[in-house]
């Protein structure tokens, strides 16, 4: 099972309206030796406010998870796609939430406003900023989400909003969304702006290169600036 039999529940939400989607993920999940775990979460879409319905989808998940017992909850969208996974990284993760009981979320790919380094390799302390297409939650940071009423803010702001120093990534991530068009029409333009950039893969790379590196960038930056500025002055 490649490690996957650690977590008690694992959801996959998906829309009822997109077959197609469930079809790519199961196959995306076969090939890194999950699918017999996962259970899909099937959803009518909420035509009147989509995002209400991707944050009510990700806490019944979280729910059903609570209810039959879990201790940990992964949950994914059925936009997933994996790219360079390992095994290894995976359990180095596994390693990690079974030695910090005090974690709340690891994600195993998501955008960061920051990063840096903890005991283990594969596990980058991180200050989160966007997507929740992959991602695991202990049973008590779960039981505090499990109760919040939609309040008109969408699930991952809701989440970057808390500011919690708990949350955790695999590094190097693993998870992606794919290059389907989103089903939430109000980020239609900035999916196109997305995709003129390279999609969210790519662009998910870069944020975690740059937040692993960024000393090193920024200073090659500030280098090369003074090194043009120098020969423009001479």
């Amino acid at each position: 099972m490649m490690g996957w039999d650690y977590f008690d529940k694992i959801y996959c939400i998906s829309l009822t309206e997109r077959p197609d989607r469930r079809e790519d993920a199961r196959r995306e999940f076969q090939a890194v030796g999950l699918l017999e775990k996962v259970e899909f979460h099937i959803v009518d879409k909420n035509r009147a406010d989509p995002e209400q319905g991707v944050y009510e989808s990700h806490i019944a998940c979280i729910r059903k998870g609570l209810d039959a017992g879990a201790r940990q909850i992964l949950i994914f969208e059925d936009d997933i796609v994996f790219d360079r996974f390992d095994p290894n990284a995976l359990k180095n993760g596994i390693d990690f939430m079974k030695a910090d009981k005090d974690w709340h979320m690891l994600f195993l790919g998501c955008m960061v406003k920051g990063s840096r380094s903890t005991r283990y390799p594969s596990v980058r302390e991180i200050r989160y900023r966007s997507l929740t297409h992959a991602c695991i939650l202990n049973r008590e940071f779960a039981q505090g989400l499990a109760h919040n009423p939609w309040q008109g803010v969408p699930y991952d702001d809701m989440l970057r909003d808390l500011d919690d120093d708990r949350f955790y990534a695999i590094y190097p991530s693993f998870a992606f969304q794919s290059s389907s068009p989103s089903d939430n029409e109000r980020y239609l333009p900035l999916d196109r702006i997305r995709r003129i950039f390279g999609g969210l893969r790519r662009l998910q790379k870069m944020n975690e290169v740059y937040h692993r590196h960024r000393l090193i960038i920024i200073g090659a930056h500030i280098a090369a600036f003074m090194g043009i500025l120098a020969w423009l002055i001479t």
